[in-house]
């Protein structure tokens, strides 16, 4: 067995806890384990994301996880300080700690963000791996754009995306 498939199984059997935070952008549920935030999700078609089976609610385990979300909403914080555990293939690891390195209130490119990755011609692979992202807003993928400055996908909507940038005050077409 490779390195890689023994340590997805022990994240597997790794206990995964839970909370929800009551945002501006409506309820997000955020997971981890003991080694960091995995994951936040967005609430679909009007209604909250729900845990997996197994996992337990855990406010505690959660606990700065939502004290820096609920700062950044308030305005008051403008970059996470968070053990994260994403899981991904290697590439979409350098994609979303990239990801971190866009200051707050800034936007780049697709074409940007595949050239900062060392990957300048692989822009679809990129935005593949910013779609992917499992920490929306931590991970801030909402700061990349299309290259003529218009909004192009979130997982979120782009109403969110919208959001979320106007609210760390970045300048947008339109």
């Amino acid at each position: 067995m490779r390195e890689s498939e023994r340590r997805e199984e022990r994240e597997e059997q790794e206990e995964r806890t839970y909370a929800v935070l009551e945002s501006p952008i409506g309820p997000l549920l955020l997971s981890g384990t003991g080694a960091g935030l995995s994951a936040v999700e967005f609430a679909r078609d009007g209604r909250p994301a729900f845990p997996a089976a197994g996992w337990r609610e855990d406010r505690s385990a959660q606990a700065e996880a939502l004290r820096q979300l609920a700062a950044y909403f308030a305005g008051e914080l403008r970059e996470f300080d968070l053990p994260l555990a994403p899981r991904g293939t290697a590439f979409q690891l350098a994609v979303w700690r990239e990801l971190q390195r866009i200051p707050y209130g800034e936007t780049i490119s697709y074409a940007e963000l595949a050239r900062r990755v060392g990957r300048p011609r692989a822009v679809r692979a990129v935005g593949a791996a910013n779609g992917r992202n499992p920490l929306p807003v931590v991970v801030p993928c909402h700061r990349v754009i299309g290259s003529d400055g218009r909004l192009t996908g979130y997982a979120g909507g782009l109403n969110l995306k919208h959001r979320l940038l106007v609210l760390e005050g970045c300048r947008l077409p339109g």
